[in-house]
């Protein structure tokens, strides 16, 4: 019978080999080599393989990211290995560890807690399955396999379809700073987009001359169609950028990122306008809840939402999407029009409503 590996999660401990956090104990005649007069490495070398592919998802899905191991030249034995998972930063943060694991033990982190799993169907694989995607789970993660003293890794990129939208202030523009801008953001169902993400949506035509934070607090904007109030005539059009600014003392707008949603909305035939508390009202009458910004740009770049009745949203702005521009629609192009931040007392409105599947 193969001796057992044992797993302690102890305080420092003394006499115990101590590798990121977790204990290890050789029983007696444990024999790292291969069986073969090979010492632990000895001319072997360990390869961590992952794709370099871009992985893309959806929020609400489950995703695995690959990874496998082998060595060359190949062992003839198993070997105790141990595997670690994690997310690196995106923004001055800390790296977010994900799951660590030895044998058929395991232990996840954080948020990731109850969600994540190793995948271990073929021989040295050790994939991670991630449940239930959510926006902020969008980034770089790293597999890394340690074997003994020797440690290799490799990284996976995932990214979430999702659309890119700015955002201000009810008050008016340029009054968020960056915890602020982050707050509402999420008050949107949605997360400050990364610079990645606003240069994709450039590339897709975002055009937008007030700047707004992003995810590394730096201050950005995107323009298409070159002119004088955004940045002047003589500049190529791209994403414009303040470097980075002060997380407390600066304010500016935000650009949001909202990943494709599971649920339905929709715009509420009702008889009569509507103010914001009636709005509310209707939606929660219908099984629903009054739509939020983040989930109607959701709806019109993956649903295809169009619909010229301007409705209110949670935050008290009166928006409509437009996927075919029509005359009596607004502008030429598609893409959600804003009313801005009205009497919440008007009656003006009817309202857009979202029900989770």
């Amino acid at each position: 019978m193969r001796p057992l590996l044992l797993l302690y999660l102890l305080p420092c401990v003394s006499g115990l080999p101590f590798y990121n956090g977790f204990y290890y104990s050789k029983p007696n005649g444990w024999n790292l080599g291969n069986g073969h007069g090979e010492g632990v490495f000895n001319g072997v070398r360990l390869v961590v393989e992952t794709p370099e592919e871009t992985l893309f998802s959806y929020r609400g899905a489950n995703v695995t990211l690959p990874c496998h191991y082998h060595y060359e030249p190949a062992l003839l034995s198993p070997r105790p290995v141990r595997i670690k998972w994690w997310k690196l930063s995106e923004n001055g943060a800390p790296e977010q560890d994900v799951l660590v694991a030895i044998g058929l033990r395991h232990r996840s982190f954080g948020d990731y807690r109850g969600r994540v799993c190793l995948r271990q169907d073929r021989e040295r694989e050790v994939s991670l399955q991630i449940g239930d995607l959510r926006p902020e789970d969008y980034g770089r993660y790293r597999c890394e396999v340690i074997d003994g003293l020797e440690d290799e890794s490799g990284l996976v990129e995932l990214e979430l379809r999702g659309v890119v939208f700015p955002y201000q202030h009810p008050q008016g523009r340029y009054l968020l700073n960056f915890r602020e801008a982050q707050r509402a953001c999420e008050e949107q169902d949605a997360v400050v987009a990364s610079f990645e993400q606003l240069f994709r949506a450039w590339e897709e035509g975002l055009d937008w001359c007030n700047a707004g934070w992003l995810q590394d607090a730096s201050v950005q904007y995107p323009v298409t169609l070159a002119r004088q109030p955004c940045g002047g005539l003589g500049l190529a059009p791209g994403v414009r950028s303040y470097g980075p600014r002060h997380r407390r003392l600066h304010r500016y707008d935000v650009f949001c990122f909202s990943a494709a949603l599971k649920g339905q909305v929709y715009y509420l035939d009702h008889p009569e306008k509507l103010t914001l508390a009636e709005a509310r009202e209707a939606c929660q009458e219908d099984g629903a809840r009054i739509a939020k910004v983040g989930q109607l740009f959701a709806a019109w770049k993956f649903r295809g939402l169009d619909r010229c009745d301007a409705g209110w949203l949670a935050d008290g702005s009166a928006r409509y999407p437009v996927v075919h521009p029509r005359p009596n629609c607004g502008p030429l192009e598609p893409g959600v029009r804003s009313f801005g931040f009205p009497d919440p007392r008007s009656r003006r409105y009817g309202v857009y409503c979202y029900r989770p599947r």
